[in-house]
Parts: structure tokens; C-alpha cells; sequence
């Protein structure tokens, strides 16, 4: 810990949230994935994909802190949006379950005639769910609803894509020391990025801890330059939050985004995402999705046979969770 972010902890620590899970998720060594790259640095994986609530994924530790919000603010209702698979939406609608509220997802896509995977899984859970066409009219329609909601009666918390607000990104400034009390601290972190809230969260837990860890996002679908700015105002937006000042915390290392493993598009498989997820299958019996953790597999990988790192780094990728989209 550095001294001058030991209040910045202090209010890291007092943020409320509400348990849905059990930790710490655990940290693996991936010797055979190791062996069959030809050596290189040490591997490790973090296991969100196991996490036990709501068959897991990284959302939980967003969700924990927006269900305490919600019921600080004496909400019925969560509204939130995402895409035809959103790994959000179905952690979403489980915590408005959880808490016994209502939930009201906004989705872009065509309603699919023969529900599956996560699409599947949100009418289990008993969401409501309006889509429109495109990703452009998501946040639109679901203040339009939520505006309509409060015009009823009802009482909704509308939360942003993904959560990656400040509020929702400090779950993962949070985890980077349950990371500390299970391992040294690893020379790299390398995940899968899209809203930027994950990223942000374990860029801010290193530098609040002093840590000298890279943590590399590999694009789910933006450009590198797009995502790299939003990490950066959401890194600024946790220090604000946490009391101490924003912009110095944002400014004091570069984000690391590479865009190369976004493929043919959003959710949509890639060569080089395919063959990540054979691999990791067959040499660990490890299941990824194509949409978030394929294609950061494939960047590793990429990055290893590349030799960017060094042979005595320790590099922990962190399995976001998603496999559920393999079903889809």
C-alpha cells in the first residue's frame, strides 16, 4: 500500500455491498496450457468463471454493489441493457430475484423464437425483457422505460451497461486484494475488456497498492483507442469516489488495450478465438466463450508465442465467466 492512498482504501473498504457469492474465487497454475506453447512465462487463471451465484462470471462482483445501492435507495425494480447474450442482463435479473424485486432488461437484438444460453436463463429468472434494434437505442429506451416505471408507482435503479460506472468498477479495485492474499503479485493480468468497468477496477486496485502489475485488456469489440479512454475517465471516476485525486490516479501509466483479437465482430468466433478455445479445453478442461474470454485467450496466447513477456514473469489471466454463451 502506498501511504498517501491508505484513506482511499479506507473508503474502498466501506463501500456497501450485499454477498451473493462465495471467495475468494481460486487461482490455478496452467501448466499443461504452459507446456503446449513451449514454456514461457509462468501461468496462472483466476476463476470467476466459478463463482457460485447465478452461474458466475465477473458481473457478481458488480451486482454485490448495485444490490446494496438498490435497496439503500428503496428500489422494487432493477433496469439495466445488454446484448442477446449479456452476461450482465442474466446476473442482473438473478440479483432483482435475490432481492425479490422486479427486473426490466433492455436488449438489442430480434427476439429469438427458441430461447438459449443466457436469453434462456433471463426468462427463468423471471425478467421482463423489451429489445430494440440496435446497441444505439438501448440507453434511451431504458430511461424512457424507467421514467414510464416511475410514472406507475414503481421505484427502478437503472444500471449502466455492464455496471462499469466508478461505483460498479471498485468491486474489481477490491478483488485485486483478494488476489494478494492468495499469490505474490503477478507481473501481468491479462482480460477480456468491453465496457471498460473490470479494467478500470484492477488498474485502480494495482496503483492504489503499489503494485508495478500490467493489466492488459483485450477488446471484446471496441478500438483500442476508444476503450483505452474510457478505462482512463472510469480509473479517474474510482479515485473521485474513493477521496483521493482522479485524474493523477488515471494519469499514472499508460491502459493497455489490444484490439487485434476483436475478429469478424462482437460475440462472433474468430480462427484465432477458436483455436483458444480447443486448447485451453483439451490441455486444462477450461471452457471459454467467443465473445469476452476466447478472444482474451487468444491475445495471450498470441502475446506468449510473440515472446512479450519474459520467462520469469508470472502472468494470471482472469476468467471473467461467460462459458453459459457456448450453449447459445
Amino acid at each position: 500500500m502506498q501511504p498517501r492512498y491508505e484513506r482511499a482504501l479506507d473508503n474502498l473498504e466501506a463501500i456497501p455491498s450485499i454477498q451473493l457469492a462465495h471467495y475468494p474465487t481460486p487461482i490455478e497454475e496452467l501448466l499443461n496450457l504452459r507446456a503446449a506453447l513451449g514454456e514461457g512465462p509462468r501461468l496462472l487463471i483466476k476463476r470467476d468463471d466459478t463463482i457460485s451465484f447465478a452461474l458466475g462470471g465477473n458481473k457478481v462482483r458488480k451486482a454485490e454493489i448495485y444490490a446494496a445501492r438498490a435497496q439503500a435507495d428503496g428500489a422494487d425494480m432493477l433496469v439495466t441493457v445488454g446484448g442477446l447474450q449479456s452476461n450482465h442482463c442474466r446476473v442482473t435479473a438473478a440479483t432483482a430475484a435475490k432481492l425479490g424485486m422486479k427486473c426490466l432488461l433492455v436488449i438489442n437484438g430480434a427476439r429469438p423464437q427458441s430461447p438459449a444460453a443466457n436469453t434462456l436463463l433471463d426468462l427463468l429468472l423471471g425478467a421482463e425483457i423489451q429489445y430494440v434494434a440496435s446497441r444505439e437505442e438501448r440507453e434511451p429506451a431504458m430511461r424512457a422505460a424507467a421514467e414510464r416505471l416511475r410514472s406507475e408507482g414503481r421505484r427502478p435503479l437503472e444500471i449502466p451497461l455492464g455496471a462499469s460506472t466508478p461505483l460498479g468498477a471498485v468491486a474489481f479495485t477490491r478483488a485485486v486484494g483478494e488476489v494478494l492474499d492468495q499469490i505474490a503479485p503477478p507481473d501481468v493480468i491479462v482480460h477480456s475488456s468491453s465496457s471498460g468497468g473490470t479494467q478500470a477496477g484492477l488498474v485502480a486496485g494495482c496503483r492504489l497498492l503499489g503494485l508495478h502489475t500490467r493489466v492488459i485488456g483485450i477488446s471484446a469489440d471496441e478500438p483500442a483507442g476508444e476503450l483505452q479512454a474510457r478505462v482512463t475517465s472510469l480509473v479517474a471516476g474510482i479515485g473521485d469516489l474513493l477521496g483521493t485525486d482522479g485524474a493523477a490516479l488515471a494519469a499514472a501509466r499508460p491502459i493497455e488495450v489490444d484490439d487485434r483479437f476483436v475478429g469478424p465482430g462482437y460475440g462472433i468466433a474468430s480462427p484465432a478465438s477458436i483455436e483458444a478455445q480447443r486448447l485451453i479445453a483439451r490441455t486444462e478442461a477450461i471452457v471459454v466463450d467467443h465473445t469476452y474470454t476466447a478472444k482474451a485467450l487468444a491475445g495471450l496466447i498470441a502475446l506468449v508465442r510473440e515472446r512479450r513477456f519474459r520467462t520469469t514473469d508470472t502472468v494470471l489471466y482472469w476468467h471473467t465467466g461467460g462459458q453459459i454463451g457456448v450453449f447459445a
